[in-house]
């Protein structure tokens, strides 16, 4: 881990320079073909000349605020041509089930020389493993490699770096933290998707002042002239939340956060804003959702205007966008 007089930005700027969308939420299981009730955690992706999105369908009940048993969980997809309005598509289009594997959920995009890849989460019998598959169509999967237990939050860098392919990733290391929510982000390297190694310790949960509780990958990298922009997820724990959701308790409320990695050694950290990049505020990330005061970015596309488009799941429930301009990132990140 590389953080040398690592500029740490904050309090009022980042509120200033991303807008939520007005279209918001511009996903939700209403507009979905088939019975869901949670559409959430997207990986979104420009790829074959439009946008793509890949989602998380949970089933249950919005009016009974139920869901079914985990291993009914699978994958939707939809397409856009704006990266505003959205057409799912008629079906779910990926789903791992058998005597060991739950399902697999939190799919995240990333295009590497004209394919796309997408990294997702395995729960199973003995413990969470992270997926990496390929797919030309979206209608066949690949999957090139699972992880051992226990890791998620995997996302792949556009590029190989070094030459090598780079992932972000969150392994669940409970003992060695002193048994409680103390996760973090790692960095690994691969010659061919399948074999990771090399890997550090890129972000620890005591280097982020709005975390208490656990860091992690959020959307893929986007490459910019000055370093990869890098969201991530932070989690903080109030005991005095209550019931905030479905649940009989939640406790927790996720952010994003931003930070700029080097360009040639992403192990080495830049900058990072002190405060979050998005915090929950609007009523569709903070009142009747699944899970309350929660952001989780799981796609961001950077446009040739300059314009970064950030898609993430809100309250668990449904999909969301939020846009700023590049420029106003870095300097976020840079304090320049």
């Amino acid at each position: 881990m590389k953080t040398t007089n690592m500029p740490i930005i904050g309090a009022l700027e980042s509120s200033l320079l991303i807008r939520r969308h007005p279209a918001n939420p511009v996903l939700d299981a209403a507009r979905v073909p088939y019975p869901t009730a949670l559409v959430f955690n997207a990986g979104v992706a420009k790829f074959g000349g439009r946008y793509v999105m890949v989602f998380r369908n949970d089933y249950g009940s919005l009016e009974k605020q139920t869901i079914e048993p985990s291993h009914t969980t699978d994958l939707g997809i939809a397409f856009s041509n704006d990266g505003i309005h959205w057409t799912a598509g008629p079906k779910p289009i990926f789903k791992l089930r058998d005597e060991e594997i739950i399902r697999a959920y939190d799919p995240r995009l990333t295009v590497i020389d004209g394919r796309c890849y997408m990294c997702f989460a395995v729960d199973t019998q003995h413990g969470i493993r992270g997926g990496i598959a390929v797919t030309d169509d979206f209608e066949s999967f690949d999957i090139l490699s699972l992880s051992t237990p226990d890791l998620r939050n995997m996302v792949l860098f556009p590029e190989r770096i070094g030459g090598n392919f780079v992932r972000l990733e969150r392994p669940f290391t409970v003992y060695s933290r002193g048994g409680v929510d103390r996760f973090d982000t790692w960095i690994s390297e691969s010659p061919d998707l399948i074999y990771w190694g090399r890997s550090e310790l890129l972000l620890a949960v005591e280097q982020v002042p709005f975390a208490n509780d656990k860091i992690g990958p959020a959307a893929p990298p986007v490459k910019t002239s000055k370093g990869w922009l890098t969201t991530f997820h932070a989690v903080d724990i109030d005991p005095a939340r209550g019931k905030n959701g479905w649940e009989p308790s939640w406790k927790k409320r996720y952010t994003a956060g931003i930070m700029l990695l080097d360009l040639d050694n992403p192990k080495k950290i830049l900058g990072m804003s002190a405060s979050p990049l998005l915090a929950p505020e609007a009523p569709y990330e903070t009142d009747g959702g699944f899970r309350n005061d929660v952001i989780f970015p799981g796609g961001m596309v950077l446009e040739e205007d300059g314009e970064v488009k950030i898609y993430y799941g809100a309250a668990d429930t449904v999909e969301c966008l939020a846009t700023a301009h590049v420029d106003d990132l870095i300097r976020l990140c840079l304090g320049g």
